[in-house]
């Protein structure tokens, strides 16, 4: 590896990401890597579905939160530990701090879905409400540790959250050793980067494609800067990867280490998520959905032509939110013309819905 990382920081290794797993040992799930026969079919090549969405806390952020937190010193640990989020980096916060006996405090926007805020708590969380965004949230959350010396254990841009989730990228050797591409969403980038270290070591042969939403994607414009660049005002149904700049040490690596970014819209996500949830009875985030929404894209929207395979598709997480999943469901098969909702104001007199239903 040749590529250098943010500030001090040193670079993050295989020999990193080998020993993140030893920590995880008994802590994450190996999660299950299954076949679609659906989007084998549609894309040309084998695909096979990791399921992150079945990780504990429904996401892969338990892997780097649990390798940062246990990776403090006694006094930092006795400090506590203090993240900002919006849902699953806060759960695996939560959990990771509760499993190695830290206190976490977690702040979340005041919008945050309840389940997600109920879900910290019971992971054993303290969570504070404060701020309409996240760029709030986070402010205050470092503003609170710098106040009281609670260690701020960021979501993406770390070495030791990049290694946690670079195990990630093992199981997938392990599970599928002839693969031959790896799609996964990015939105700091701290799991597409992990990915990265483990994989390119290894196979250096393997092909990595990171996806982002079109809405809120600032890797294309840093990687053609050639360093992390904001985007204004990042929008997308897939909340998990809306980040309106890139983490400077997973930029880094991705810089130096994914083969291509690509961008799918807001149509091609609802859709993914649909087909997850129809042909292969798997729940998943619009964020956790996007690699399955660029395969689909794939070849001008054919899903065939231009990905090598085995692929492995990273399905990062399935924390969705039930009022989000309805409106994304029913976005994806409108898109498909299998749903249509009709309005009209009728006339308040006797006889007017009778008149209606018998037209």
């Amino acid at each position: 590896m040749n590529y250098r990382t943010a500030g001090s920081f040193p670079p993050v290794t295989l020999d990193d990401v080998r020993g993140a797993r030893k920590m995880l040992s008994g802590v994450a799930r190996v999660t299950a890597l299954e076949t679609s026969r659906h989007l084998s079919e549609l894309v040309g090549a084998p695909v096979l579905l990791k399921c992150e969405n079945l990780q504990r806390t429904g996401s892969f952020k338990l892997r780097g939160a649990y390798v940062r937190i246990a990776g403090l010193l006694p006094e930092e640990r006795a400090a506590g530990v203090v993240a900002a989020s919006a849902g699953n980096h806060a759960q695996g916060v939560a959990l990771a701090s509760s499993l190695l006996g830290v206190h976490a405090t977690v702040f979340m926007p005041k919008g945050a879905p309840l389940p997600k805020i109920s879900a910290t708590e019971e992971y054993g969380a303290e969570v504070r409400l404060y701020g309409q965004v996240v760029d709030e949230t986070l402010a205050a959350a470092q503003e609170y540790a710098a106040g009281t010396g609670a260690v701020f254990i960021h979501p993406f841009d770390h070495p030791d959250v990049i290694a946690g989730q670079g195990t990630v990228g093992l199981e997938i050797l392990e599970q599928c050793p002839e693969v031959r591409t790896i799609v996964v969403g990015m939105g700091g980038g701290g799991l597409a980067a992990g990915i990265a270290v483990a994989v390119k070591e290894l196979r250096p042969d393997v092909r990595i494609i990171g996806v982002q939403a079109a809405g809120s994607a600032a890797y294309p414009p840093s990687l053609a800067a050639g360093r992390p660049v904001a985007v204004e005002n990042p929008a997308t149904m897939a909340d998990g990867i809306r980040v309106g700049r890139p983490g400077d040490v997973p930029f880094a690596i991705v810089d130096e280490l994914v083969d291509e970014v690509r961008t799918v819209g807001e149509d091609a996500l609802s859709a993914a998520l649909l087909l997850c949830l129809e042909r292969a009875k798997l729940v998943v985030e619009p964020a956790g959905a996007s690699p399955v929404a660029a395969l689909l894209s794939a070849g001008g929207g054919t899903g065939a032509g231009d990905i090598e395979g085995p692929v492995v598709a990273v399905l990062s997480g399935g924390n969705v939110d039930p009022v989000l999943l309805q409106r994304v469901l029913r976005h994806g098969m409108a898109a498909q013309g299998r749903y249509l909702a009709v309005r009209l104001r009728l006339t308040d007199r006797p006889g007017a819905l009778a008149t209606l239903l018998g037209v």
